[in-house]
């Protein structure tokens, strides 16, 4: 059976914290702290294909007021992403919606490697960029996605360009400081 996999090509967003905007490429929070398909130690690209899912996952169902975020949107053009959405994609991965849908952060509490992780190993070990699939944060449905990619600055063929004609975005830590 081939390797399933296609070229994503199009517009997604990422909701920052705005004191961290000034680096919306780096994937060092996902390195630091991990994520739903990525371990700590390694980065990590989350990025969502429309608006409100990019600030639903922002938020993840927090219980309290909603905070300022900082919208930034990138053009993306990458090959090698998996759509997890896809019943074929899952059987080529002997995986299911229950595996992409646990309680990751649970299973980390309890010093287990979560199922996702190690999918995320085998996509990469397999040369997967990336991979499609629904948002798993509190009051999204099938219907909100989300693009996390693990090789985005690499690859000659690929491309991930942040738009900001207007050169909005801070360069550096001290924006944030002087504006406070």
């Amino acid at each position: 059976m081939p390797k399933p996999g296609f070229q994503f090509t199009g517009i997604v967003y990422r909701a920052h914290h705005p004191m961290w905007a000034f680096d919306p490429l780096s994937g060092n929070g996902a390195k630091r702290y991990g994520g739903r398909f990525n371990r700590p130690g390694n980065p990590a690209l989350y990025t969502s294909l429309d608006l409100t899912t990019a600030w639903m996952e922002a938020q993840q169902g927090f219980p309290f007021k909603p905070q300022p975020m900082t919208l930034v949107a990138y053009e993306i053009d990458i090959a090698n992403i998996a759509d997890l959405n896809s019943p074929h994609t899952l059987k080529f991965l002997q995986q299911s919606p229950a595996d992409l849908a646990c309680g990751w952060e649970d299973l980390i509490s309890q010093k287990k490697d979560p199922p996702t992780w190690k999918l995320a190993d085998k996509l990469q070990g397999l040369g997967f960029s990336g991979i499609q699939c629904r948002s798993f944060a509190p009051g999204c449905t099938e219907q909100n996605q989300n693009l996390i990619l693990w090789k985005w600055l690499d690859a000659l063929s690929d491309t991930v360009h942040i738009i900001d004609d207007f050169d909005r975005l801070p360069n550096s830590t001290e924006s944030w400081k002087n504006n406070s």
